[in-house]
């Protein structure tokens, strides 16, 4: 059937794009919307701080009858281009119906818009930076996601296949199962470790995240830690205030760990969060009418089983000697005593066997595999 692309102009026609896949995925017991609140100011390029430092255009499809039938957004990351050295054109919020001629069209508005501002690739899911949700889901469809990324039917690997993408990088989810106690190798590790470089826990407080600009300190270490992944995109720091306005501004601070040397500086840090994603999805991604009580009692007072390990980070210089123990024998008691029975991890990189040699003391299932695809323009 004949499929009409055209470019998002107007707020009524951004609510259309943040909405589109709350049908799509209607019935579907695996998917977790994103907040739309939060989805709203993301892809509203002057309350993303990423909107100075990016282009972007965003697209719906329509079929013949009017109805949209797929949604798709052209990135232009200057910095990941400029700091990695090549001219790519990301698509990301990616959705459309089970048809060839939506996928191609959508892509093929992806491309153009890329072209016309000098690009020489095309790659996605990707979003602004690598705070968004990343990568297609190409394995492990029948569990439910986690609320930090996102799921998608089976049918779009096989488009962007079809279409000519090919694999760019892949990245791996867990579940680790809390065990019952701390393993001995885990506590006799930390207190060597501990003793060796002169390391302390740090658990942080409101007042000590303001008074001592903790946020700042702990996104210094992100961009320091991760500069070297797949695309990672070192955040400026106007960037960085927003994300720690939106992101501390939720956590509950006692789930979020920080290990200080004899001088008091971060070397590493740990976050995470009760996992939301039942919460959002009784929501279906709003806060209103009875959406905030459901995060709200899922944050607080009744959790899931489930703990989202949103991030690790370790310094450079400490890395491979054994400080990831530290940080989890002061975690693995907090999980015990408040319930959890499995954390779900953030996508790994496949090729990042130093992070997922962390949990090969833990009883843990694979669980998906989400996948970046991209082609020559």
């Amino acid at each position: 059937m004949p499929i009409t692309v055209k470019p998002v102009t107007t707020r009524q026609e951004l609510r259309q794009f943040v909405k589109f896949p709350l049908g799509l995925y209607k019935g579907c017991p695996h998917y977790v919307p994103g907040l739309y609140s939060d989805e709203m100011s993301t892809l509203d390029p002057s309350k993303n701080p990423m909107g100075k430092y990016s282009k972007s255009e965003k697209f719906l499809a329509y079929n013949e009858k009017g109805e949209i039938v797929g949604r798709v957004i052209a990135i232009i990351n200057e910095i990941a281009n400029r700091d990695w050295d090549h001219a790519e054109v990301r698509f990301g919020w990616m959705d459309f119906i089970d048809d060839p001629a939506v996928s191609r069209a959508l892509l093929d508005a992806v491309a153009e818009f890329g072209r016309k501002h000098g690009m020489k690739r095309i790659v996605g899911p990707l979003g602004f930076t690598d705070f968004d949700s990343e990568g297609c889901v190409v394995e492990g469809f029948d569990d439910i996601s986690s609320f930090a990324l996102r799921y998608n039917y089976p049918y779009y690997k096989d488009h962007f296949e079809a279409l000519g993408f090919e694999k760019v990088n892949d990245w791996l989810e867990y579940r680790i199962y809390v065990p019952e106690q701390v393993p001995d190798k885990v506590s006799r590790m930390a207190a060597i470790v501990s003793e060796r470089y002169g390391l302390h826990i740090r658990k942080l407080t409101r007042k000590i995240v303001k008074e001592e600009d903790y946020g700042t300190k702990i996104f210094e270490l992100i961009n320091r830690t991760y500069c070297d992944l797949f695309d990672f995109t070192v955040l400026p720091v106007d960037v960085m205030q927003s994300y720690i306005k939106t992101y501390l501004g939720l956590l509950d601070l006692k789930f979020v760990t920080c290990v200080e040397d004899g001088e008091g500086k971060l070397v590493a840090f740990s976050i995470t969060m009760p996992s939301l994603a039942h919460a959002v999805k009784k929501g279906n991604g709003y806060l209103f009418p009875l959406g905030w009580w459901h995060l709200l009692r899922s944050m607080y007072f009744k959790y899931e089983d489930a703990l989202e390990l949103l991030l690790i980070a370790v310094e450079p210089d400490y890395r491979n000697k054994g400080v990831h123990a530290v940080l989890f024998n002061e975690l693995i008691p907090m999980l015990i005593n408040n319930g959890f029975k499995y954390g779900e991890s953030n996508a790994e990189m496949e090729s990042n066997t130093s992070v997922q040699n962390m949990w090969n003391m833990y009883r843990k299932d694979f669980k998906r595999r989400r996948r970046v695809f991209g082609k020559d323009l």
